[in-house]
Parts: structure tokens; sequence; C-alpha cells
């Protein structure tokens, strides 16, 4: 065998997850994005998904892609720096900019591709990239391809993000690279004093949106709308496959920024452009979030009545804040097990466990749609809260039961 056949024999670890009957990756979905989903044939309920205001089926996003596939074709054949930019990409532009009150945007061809290609490419060789210890693995691998030194900080912890800035030479470029909600705890960033550091050290700000648009600010603006400090953050990111129901993702800033971009991020220069009926849904969404805000209030009843129900219930939560609620387990294997039982039992919910996060910090990652009843929030807590006690996950949990 080659040492390439060597290592790809010697990895395992899947299969024997799967021996033990407890894998929970790539699970199929024979149907449309909602509350309830079939799997197998089974109606389950949804709380796995990051469609936060519940619009991947909506008719009006339906007919604006079918629209677009009949004037456009199903794709465009090449990427935005040669052939493939078509007027509907510079007018979703137009609507994201305005959305998130910057003054222009670029659109690339997923979310990944914005952080890989926007923090690569701004940063210099002598200049610094600043994360925090959470922020999610694109922002870091952005950060690895960049020639700048990368410096972190400890989870939302200004006195050593402070720590790093004193330590960065005075004339370089310092970008802080923050997610504005964390996708994995659903706490915010503490975006009101890292801008007081930024300005402190002449350091700059980009907020990667992902998990903020259509969840904070008016309308869905994100992080930086929600604190009122559009103006004081130099870049602001994010995606369609979230609250935007889509594929792609964009970045957001002043024109000089934006122009730079479009010459030198190397993952919009080299990869395809979003297809157009992936365009014309997200404007389509964009639209209808600010006709219908009611969406994002409904969201936030839904949060913070699952929040209630699940403490009362027993448990850990975490800091969340946000729709994104962690349920705390602590451990691998009964993460793993209240995964696997809850969707035997009709309630999909997502694993995080090592290495993404240490063991004993395993938890699930349950999350909100606008579109979610009362009825099925309670009847999901009542499900996985009946598993947590069969599988002894509360045992020395000393989380009070209200």
């Amino acid at each position: 065998m080659t040492p390439l056949q060597q290592k790809m024999a010697a990895y395992r670890l899947p299969q024997q997850i799967m021996e033990m009957g407890l894998y929970p990756y790539f699970r199929t979905i024979e149907s449309e994005q909602d509350t309830v989903v079939k799997i197998n044939g089974k109606d389950v309920l949804m709380f796995g998904s990051n469609s936060y205001l519940g619009l991947t089926n909506h008719p009006k996003l339906k007919e604006a892609s079918i629209k677009a596939i009949q004037k456009y074709g199903s794709g465009c054949a090449g990427s935005r720096f040669l052939n493939g930019t078509l007027d509907i990409h510079l007018e979703l532009e137009e609507k994201l900019a305005k959305y998130v009150h910057k003054p222009a945007a670029l659109v690339f061809s997923t979310g990944f591709q914005v952080n890989l290609g926007v923090i690569s490419s701004i940063p210099g060789r002598n200049d610094y990239i600043i994360l925090d210890d959470l922020d999610h693995a694109c922002i870091i691998d952005g950060a690895r391809l960049s020639f700048a030194k990368v410096m972190k900080y400890a989870h939302n912890d200004m006195n050593a993000l402070e720590r790093v800035l004193s330590r960065c030479e005075p004339d370089k470029m310092k970008l802080i690279v923050i997610d504005g909600v964390f996708s994995m705890e659903g706490d915010i960033a503490k975006l009101p004093e890292i801008v007081q550091l930024a300005e402190k050290y002449n350091a700059n700000i980009m907020v990667d949106d992902a998990h903020g648009l259509g969840v904070l600010g008016k309308f869905g603006s994100g992080t930086a709308d929600h604190f009122g400090l559009t103006d004081k953050v130099d870049l602001i990111m994010g995606t369609f496959s979230k609250s935007l129901a889509s594929i792609g993702g964009f970045i957001a800033a002043d024109h000089d920024t934006i122009n730079y971009l479009k010459h030198n991020a190397r993952s919009l220069v080299f990869s395809a452009s979003i297809a157009p009926a992936n365009a014309a849904s997200v404007l389509a969404a964009v639209n209808l979030i600010e006709q219908e805000p009611e969406r994002i209030t409904t969201l936030w009843d839904n949060t913070h009545y699952a929040m209630a129900a699940l403490k009362n219930a027993g448990f850990d939560t975490g800091h969340s804040v946000t729709p994104i609620i962690p349920i705390m387990i602590r451990d691998d294997y009964k993460t793993f097990q209240l995964t696997k039982l809850g969707l035997d039992r009709g309630v999909f919910v997502n694993p995080v466990v090592s290495p993404a996060v240490p063991s004993t910090s395993a938890l699930i990652r349950y999350s909100l749609m606008a579109t979610h009843t009362k009825d099925q929030i309670d009847q999901s807590v009542e499900i996985l809260s009946k598993i947590a006690h069969e599988i002894g996950v509360f045992d020395g949990n000393e989380v009070a039961v209200k």
C-alpha cells in the first residue's frame, strides 16, 4: 500500500461510530427543509436547521428561482471575473449593500469562499489577523491562507483581546475577525467593546454575520446594526444558506475595499459564480424580510419560549441569547446517544463533539425557526428530556429545575 492508501485505510472513526449504531452524519432528508421533514419515510421535527426565518420553501422564493432559470438558464459557466457576471448579480449586490447599510457589496459562490478570499487577501505579510478562539472554521482557514501573523484571544474576553492588540506593531494593519453570532454557542460578540479597542489600537473589524442576518438588527440587518455600530465595522460578511434560504455569500464594505477584493480575492476570481436561481431567491428573500418583519418577531418569541422550556426541563443551555441554543451534554457518547434516540423518536438535532469541542463541552445544537409552533417546541423538549433522563445526562447535573 502507498502512504496515501495507508492513511486512508487507517481512518476508521466513522466506521466505529456506525458499528455502535450511533452515526449521526449525512442523514438523508427526503422533503423540503421545513419544521417537519421526511427521513426514511417518517415525519421528523426539524430542530437542526439554519433556516431561521423558515423561507426555504416559500412560494415567492420558488417562483423567483424558476423565473431566473427560464431567463438565464441553470448556470453561468464561469467566474465573476470573466464571463460569469450577470445583471442579476449586480442587482443583488446593490440590494445587499443597502440591506446591511454599506456602500458596496460583492457576491461569492459560498459563505466559506467569502472568508477564504477576503481574509487571505487583505492583510499582508507584516500585518496581523486577530481571531476569537471560537471563530468559525472558514475564518480560521482564511487566516491560514494569509501571509499575515495570526493571533487569537479567549472567547469574548476583552482583556485578552487588548493584550493581543498591545503586542502588535502600531503601524501595521490589524484585522479583528469575529462571528457576530457564534454558530455553536449562540452568544453574540461583544461588538461595542471590540469597537472601543479597535479605535484605541487603530485596528479594523470584520464581522461574519452568517448567523446574524435575518436574526439581529432592524429587518435582520445583522449584529452591527443591532448595536448601532455599522459605521464602526469595516467589513460585514454574510451567507445565503441560513435566513436567506439559498446558497452563496457576500462581503459588504466601502467602494475601495470592494474594488480591491474584486481583483485580488482568489476564491472569487477563480471560482464559478452563483447560479441565477440562487441570486433570484436571495433577492426575493431580502424583499420578503423587509415586507414581513413580523417573521423576526416570531423567531424571537419562539426562541424565548424554547429557552425557558429547555431550562425548565433541566437542561444547561450555556450562554446563548439567540435562536441557536446549545444543550450541554458534556460527554461525546451521550451526545451521540441523544442525537440517535431523538431521531428515532421524531426529533432532528445536531451533535457537536470532539475534536470540534473538548469532550467535556460536547453539546446538542438545537435551533429555532420562525415557522415552528409552540406545540412543536413542547413536543421536542418533552422527547429530548425523556431521553436525557434515560441515558443519564442529568446525573450529577446541578442545574435547578424551575
